[in-house]
């Protein structure tokens, strides 16, 4: 933490686009120091605290109502782990954060595998999600899946994650260029998703944020269709975040929408960051985790029935996303229930 002013604005908007029936999209926004995910006025502009912020896109899949719940059970599961073990931990610093971060992501896999098992209608359910942690002046990103996240800075817009997708696999061996892999018919094919698997990789990355940074994630429904060299235009026409969501939601649709269209859209400023630096190097950088913070051989931490309902639900979830996890909620609830009666 830099022990200064560091202050976020944030907005979120998610849309169903021009073709699809269901959105499966998510969003959150969170401010971890006061416990509030929401995108009332406190959190759409707030100070960055002790336990940081918290910002996230999931891309669901797996057809209607199994998208939708697996893409709100990652927004909810990984908020519930960031607003209770993390806000807990003795241990406050940046390294710690960036492992309750990824800790979080593989416990949120970890639980929608678990109940697309137990429940065959929505088995092979899934979903992406780029999860942006802000500590101090640092910006930490888990990611699984190819939800972007993009930074923009001194007036040019540079990808801070890297697609887990089979084009991108073929660019990095130099069987394809960037725009090659953008123009093919397998573009979507991702090579990792919460749910469908046991276990997940996570891509850990962060970036050191510098004052009049512009931070935007995205699904691919939005990245598909808007180009990373217009974004800082887009920025600079539309100052207020909720135009900026709007706009860039508009552009995609103009362009076909063929798919759910999700951003998150925050704003760095503040006498705890410094001004940009020519000679700093921005872009995709992988945070390696300090020995003994891998965990790894741990096993993932439960959240307790008490803390859990001590933290209220999100109430920035796109689609009925609420509503199946309610649902979905309450179905575990009489399943554990009915296992203690019998």
């Amino acid at each position: 933490m830099t022990g200064r002013l560091v202050q976020v604005s944030v907005f979120g908007k998610t849309d169903l686009g021009r073709t699809r029936e269901h959105n499966e999209d998510t969003f959150l926004v969170a401010d971890l120091s006061t416990g509030n995910a929401s995108l009332h006025p406190e959190v759409r502009r707030h100070e960055v605290g002790a336990r940081g912020s918290l910002f996230m896109v999931a891309d669901g899949m797996g057809g209607a109502a199994a998208g939708e719940l697996a893409s709100a059970m990652a927004a909810d599961l990984i908020y519930r782990h960031m607003a209770t073990v993390w806000a807990a931990d003795e241990d406050a610093s940046a390294d710690r954060f960036a492992y309750r971060m990824k800790e979080a992501v593989e416990l949120a896999n970890q639980q929608i595998y678990g109940y697309a098992r137990e429940h065959p209608e929505v088995r092979g359910m899934g979903t992406t999600v780029t999860a942006a942690g802000v500590n101090g002046d640092e910006l930490y990103l888990a990611q699984i899946g190819d939800s972007r996240a993009y930074l923009v800075r001194n007036g040019a817009a540079i990808q801070l994650t890297k697609d887990q997708s089979l084009m991108q696999r073929l660019v990095d061996a130099g069987e394809l260029t960037e725009q090659e892999a953008e123009q093919s018919e397998r573009r979507n094919i991702i090579l990792q998703a919460l749910g469908p698997d046991p276990r997940v990789k996570v891509d850990l990355t962060r970036q050191t944020l510098r004052r009049g940074d512009t931070l935007i994630i995205c699904s691919d429904g939005l990245s598909g269709l808007v180009r990373r060299e217009e974004l800082p235009a887009m920025v600079a026409r539309n100052p207020e975040l909720a135009d900026l969501c709007s706009a860039l939601i508009d552009l995609a649709n103009e362009r076909g929408g063929p798919d759910n269209i999700t951003v998150v859209a925050a704003h760095f400023e503040g006498q705890g960051l410094p001004e940009p630096s020519e000679a700093e190097d921005v872009g995709y950088a992988v945070y390696h985790l300090q020995e003994g913070e891998t965990g790894e051989e741990e096993t993932l931490p439960t959240i307790t029935p008490a803390a859990a309902a001590a933290v209220p639900p999100p109430t920035v979830l796109g689609g009925r996303g609420r509503a199946l996890l309610v649902m979905a909620a309450v179905l575990c609830l009489i399943a554990a229930l009915l296992a203690f009666w019998l």
